[in-house]
């Protein structure tokens, strides 16, 4: 399957190029443009015993994905994502897959599983709504990201702590332990929240920007005139 990543690292898109008889899964409202011979199934992707678990946990989210397929000849689809920033392909493997939020998922080949019921999910809630997505399986993995992408690839032992908003995907080669910044003093005023002690070995992605600080930022600026049209009424 080839692809291109366009516009990077601002305003990236990505164009998949597929083959008859290709296809490429994609989230959701990803879909920019695509030519007439490609074909969109869309469904909801679950996977594993522990479903009751794993909506309890999303608040009863479910995770839809569409399928594109080349049916009619070779056929181009674009996919974007709505956060500005950039877009990277990560390699699944037989026994290295990767943790990645749902938010970050862009798309992937067929042969890579997207599991939102897993047994990991226990370990936390990783923090203000935020859930995460195991892939498994063999092929080809796009994650978008809010802002550029910080890899860090973490040695046997190596130790890093990421802010939750900040955390896009890491390897499932690590461990990790979802938990407050300091004691609930630094928790409630430092800013920061829940973060994520990863541990190597292996890759973690993070996205240089903050999507609720963003939004955040964006409220101030029109938080005033919200509530100077409240007391007019």
């Amino acid at each position: 399957m080839k692809y291109q990543v366009k516009y990077d690292p601002s305003y990236s898109m990505l164009v998949v190029n597929l083959e008859p008889g290709e296809q490429i899964t994609g989230e959701a409202g990803a879909m920019t443009y695509m030519t007439p011979t490609v074909e969109v199934r869309t469904r909801k992707r679950e996977k594993s015993i522990l479903g009751t678990l794993a909506n309890t946990l999303i608040g009863g989210q479910s995770f839809f994905v569409n399928d594109y397929a080349a049916v009619g000849g070779a056929g181009e689809v674009a996919l974007v994502a709505a956060p500005v920033g950039d877009i990277a392909k990560l390699g699944v493997q037989p026994g290295r897959g990767y943790i990645i939020q749902k938010a970050s998922y862009l798309a992937s080949s067929q042969s890579v599983d997207l599991d939102i019921r897993w047994e990991g999910f226990s370990k936390g809630l990783f923090g203000q709504g935020l859930f995460m997505i195991k892939t498994t399986g063999q092929g080809d993995l796009f994650i978008n990201t809010f802002g550029a992408i910080d890899k860090h690839e973490l040695a046997p032992g190596q130790e890093l702590i990421v802010d939750n908003f900040h955390l896009v995907a890491f390897a499932d080669t690590c461990n990790y332990n979802v938990e407050r910044i300091g004691g609930w003093k630094e928790t409630i005023f430092s800013g920061e929240g829940f973060v994520t002690h990863i541990r190597g070995p292996g890759d973690v992605y993070i996205q240089t920007k903050n999507l609720k600080e963003f939004a955040d930022w964006i409220w101030t600026l029109i938080e005033p005139n919200v509530q100077k049209q409240s007391r007019a009424r």
